[in-house]
């Protein structure tokens, strides 16, 4: 086997490759990595053939979609993921076959819920599931205490106590620990008892991570940046400008819905006459019941004129070919001092 450990600040990732047939795989790649990869890679003489990420991170921008693209490799995830890149979707007790070295799939939910741990030779790929003196939190979306207790004593902690352990994550300069010295001195497994663990869990108070959840989003939808997303989706759309919104406002046109996808709470402070709540986050799961005339003319609106324009490409995506947004939002539309209505 070959294998480099890549870090970049307190991340991981990992090349691992076979060397009689020169095809490796790289576990939780970053995106600010990729020449480094691809340099290693050529040093090894080896071909990237499968990109892993071992869950959805929430504290750096994953390579895989960009590895895919420039190299021709195959995403790998768990099958509970959410982003829907993915090219190959695998199991618990699944093998994932790089060249003649084969990673075993262990689900290991709880820090997210397609967390999984990939075990090859002598080592433990653990994401993060189990770090070197810690473990993942649960804080954050789809996370799970007890999950992480069950993943954790019942699975994870019953391999052979030798395994080498090489998290997705470590502050310390630290590159690998084992099994056997986790069980024994990490804090966190001192806390055998499911419900002595769950209360530590859930009294962590950890701060949020850098980027948390332009981090998420980017992850779950594709690997794609929001500035990537938005600048397609500027493309896509029409744009109506304020005064244009204001003299229709003041005419009362029937074939116009002005739909605010803000949350609740910035809707209620000030929002354009006659404007619908209908907040980003759940325009997929409401849109059919809110608006179930596609044919319909609809503005979207928000504060900065950036969430709206990639609501109005999500409407269009789902048929409704009139959908604009406003050009520069509700900040500017307060700006031009024009009237706001405001409550629920």
């Amino acid at each position: 086997m070959l294998f480099e450990q890549i870090a970049t600040g307190g991340c991981q990732s990992y090349l691992v490759g076979c060397a009689k047939t020169c095809v490796a795989a790289l576990i939780d790649p970053e995106n600010s990595q990729i020449d480094r990869y691809q340099a290693l890679a050529s040093q090894h003489g080896l071909r990237i053939r499968y990109a892993i990420d071992t869950h959805t991170h929430a504290d750096h921008f994953s390579a895989t979609r960009r590895l895919a693209e420039q190299l021709g490799a195959k995403t790998v995830m768990h099958r509970r993921s959410a982003y829907p890149g993915v090219d190959l979707r695998v199991d618990d007790g699944e093998l994932i076959a790089v060249g003649e070295l084969r990673l075993r799939v262990l689900y290991t939910p709880g820090h997210t819920s397609d967390s999984m741990c990939l075990i090859v030779e002598d080592r433990v790929f653990t994401g993060d599931t189990l770090l070197i003196g810690g473990t993942g939190r649960t804080d954050l979306p789809s996370g799970d205490p007890e999950a992480l207790h069950d993943s954790l004593f019942n699975r994870l902690l019953k391999l052979d106590p030798a395994l080498k352990v090489y998290p997705a994550h470590d502050y310390k300069g630290r590159s690998h620990s084992t099994l056997g010295t986790e069980i024994a001195d990490n804090p966190r497994l001192q806390k055998r008892e499911r419900e002595a663990f769950v209360t530590m869990m859930r009294e962590l108070n950890l701060g949020m991570p850098t980027h948390l959840t332009e981090a998420l989003r980017t992850n779950m939808s594709g690997g794609r940046t929001v500035a990537e997303m938005l600048a397609e989706a500027a493309a896509s759309v029409s744009f109506m400008s304020l005064e244009e919104l204001r003299r229709q406002v003041e005419e009362q046109p029937g074939d116009l819905v002005i739909l605010d996808v803000r949350e609740r709470e910035a809707y209620v402070a000030g929002h354009v006459h006659g404007a619908r709540l209908l907040p980003r986050g759940q325009l997929e799961l409401r849109v059919n019941d809110e608006l179930p005339d596609p044919t319909q003319r609809v503005l979207a609106v928000c504060e900065f004129g950036r969430i709206s324009t990639l609501a109005a490409a999500t409407l269009h995506e789902m048929g409704f070919r009139r959908a604009i947004a406003l050009d520069g939002g509700m900040k500017a539309w307060r700006e031009a001092g024009y009237p706001l209505d405001t409550g629920a």
